[in-house]
């Protein structure tokens, strides 16, 4: 249990980071400047966007630690793949972004990070980086994951743009966040490797 919470809260501040990098990189607005307590609204509207962020970013990746978990306590595989396909259909139907294609490359991206997990909840360490260094051993092996996932990841975000049409806001953020996710995941390997 003191993995999963390390691991959760690692992705929990990972998330924060990439909502931060991505708010910060926007320009703030000549209203802050010229309306007196106008920063309180910005203030209270970026802690809003980095709390919704962070509920959608670690919304599948919750799926997939429990997933891992279930599976290192030797809970049922199959109905469970079956209950988190569920659950993200459901996810993207209340965000308005339901498609085959979308739900597809999800399913995608929580079976790699259901291995991930599970990866580091069978590895020794005290910390989230010593389970990534203990788990994957080498540079090399970790690169391999991050490629896999930042695939996943870009199939996901493809998809979006498909669904939601030509839409150039949505994708300027998609292209925001990747490049913050990059960021951050560079600067991880750095840290362990």
């Amino acid at each position: 249990m003191e993995k999963y919470s390390m691991i959760l809260a690692a992705e929990e501040q990972f998330a924060r980071e990439v909502t931060l990098g991505v708010i910060v990189s926007r320009p703030q607005t000549a209203w802050l400047v010229f309306i007196p307590g106008m920063f309180i609204f910005d203030f209270l509207r970026r802690g809003s966007a980095i709390r919704q962020y962070t509920r959608h970013f670690l919304f599948p990746r919750r799926l997939a630690i429990d997933a891992a978990r279930s599976r290192l306590q030797e809970q049922g595989q199959s109905s469970e793949r079956s209950l988190i396909e569920e659950d993200v259909t459901r996810w993207l139907n209340a965000l308005n972004l339901y498609s085959q294609a979308l739900l597809k490359f999800q399913m995608k991206a929580i079976d790699l990070l259901t291995d991930h997990y599970l990866k580091l909840l069978q590895a020794e360490g005290n910390s989230y980086p010593g389970l990534i260094d203990n788990a994957y051993e080498d540079r090399e092996n970790f690169e391999d994951f991050i490629n896999q996932i930042t695939t996943a990841e870009d199939e996901i975000d493809e998809a979006i743009l498909e669904k939601v049409g030509d839409n150039p806001k949505i994708k300027e953020k998609l292209l925001a966040e990747k490049e913050q996710v990059g960021i951050r995941r560079r600067k991880l390997m750095e840290e362990i490797f």
